[in-house]
């Protein structure tokens, strides 16, 4: 028997008020060692990535049936937020209004992530009671730093996903239960600058302005946007300056680029990292690069992608497909698998203060997840 929305929300509860701000390497180590519990509980095994550089463990939960040392189906799925330990004693304490729950980090993506967990248990469920196991293994890979770019464990997500058949990713759906079939690539860039400090009164004329040529610079970067290519270019966060009576000798920007294509973001990686200097004895030091490669839809993923429209028209409801400009770890491996990615509850609000889930979604997207396991081949 298939739980409930409402069962699967109580345990997901259990999750969130278990509080996983990514620098909160204790709080995540402590929801790594809740799910392997879990996991182990119904058969399943585990193998632990000790963290390192500041970050939490990773965890790979392997399915109770299956031969693991063949291509199966590889879950991604990160256990980290956005929401300061204490978010949810205060801001964001955990509420129900009507058909929402709302709760730190629920949406993006303990739902998504516990309905994972939720779907590979349903299915050993099932097993044990006399049922034909999948034809193939699955693996869910829980991880502690995706919200700040997967840095240590981008190589684990890529080994992985390297000998996947499928990739599943547990990310919130979009827009109403959309799916995500695509996302843009994200770069992440430092621009420099240093000028020449200077009296702003007494010799104001031997200055060179850094924060003048930053300023020049971003109005450069802010016109690479071209809303009808799909590119965007932020300038975020600026910094600069000692005093307001010395001409300032550094200033700084942090850049955030997004991208549709890999031809795009050749191109724009080219523009960005090739700025020169407006303003005469003035030195540019620009660092970065792709953070996550676009992931653009192949013909595999699309076949994916329509099997799990039809099993959602099974279960009861219409799967869309829809492109967003946000980056997952799907990133790192959409090109090697056929990856889809958006499989988590609907919900909204995701990085606010107001971050919730439609409850209703969580039993229909995690049937969708186990009718995806049962068929996929």
């Amino acid at each position: 028997m298939k739980p409930s929305s409402e069962d699967l929300l109580a345990g997901l509860l259990d999750w969130v008020r278990i509080e996983t701000h990514t620098p909160d390497v204790e709080g995540l180590n402590r929801l790594m060692d809740l799910v392997a519990s879990q996991a182990a509980a119904f058969g399943a095994t585990t193998e632990r990535f000790p963290g390192r550089d500041g970050h939490g463990d990773h965890l790979l939960v392997r399915s109770p049936w299956g031969d693991h040392s063949r291509p199966g189906i590889l879950f991604l799925s990160h256990l980290d937020t956005v929401h300061p330990r204490g978010t949810i004693d205060k801001d964001l304490p955990i509420r129900i209004d009507g058909d929402r729950c709302y709760g730190p980090g629920i949406c993006d993506m303990k739902g998504g992530a516990y309905n994972g967990l939720a779907a590979m248990r349903t299915v050993a469920a099932g097993i044990e009671a006399g049922g034909i196991p999948p034809a193939l293994a699955v693996s869910i890979l829980f991880t502690s730093d995706e919200e700040v770019g997967s840095p240590t464990s981008q190589a684990l997500i890529e080994r992985l996903g390297g000998t996947a058949k499928y990739a599943l990713v547990t990310e919130p759906a979009r827009n109403g239960g959309h799916v995500v079939t695509a996302r843009k690539g994200v770069g992440r860039f430092t621009l420099k600058v240093e000028g020449r400090p200077a009296h702003a009164g007494a010799r104001h004329w031997q200055g060179r302005s850094a924060v003048t040529e930053l300023a020049h610079q971003i109005i450069a970067l802010e016109a690479m946007t071209d809303y009808d290519r799909e590119i965007t270019v932020n300038v975020g966060e600026i910094r600069g300056g000692t005093g307001t009576n010395v001409v300032p000798q550094f200033a700084s920007a942090e850049i955030d680029l997004r991208v549709p294509t890999l031809a795009a973001a050749e191109e724009m990686v080219a523009r960005i990292t090739g700025l020169t200097p407006k303003t005469p004895d003035t030195k540019l030091t620009i660092t970065g690069g792709m953070n996550r490669p676009p992931f653009e839809q192949s013909a595999a993923s699309k076949a994916l992608f329509d099997q799990a429209a039809r099993l959602a028209d099974e279960i009861g409801f219409e799967l869309i497909g829809e492109t967003t400009g946000g980056g997952s770890d799907g990133n790192f491996i959409a090109d090697k698998v056929p990856t889809l990615d958006g499989l988590g509850p609907d919900g909204d609000d995701v990085h606010t203060l107001n971050e919730h889930i439609f409850i209703p979604s969580l039993g229909e997207r995690m049937q969708l997840m186990v009718r995806l396991i049962e068929t996929l081949d």
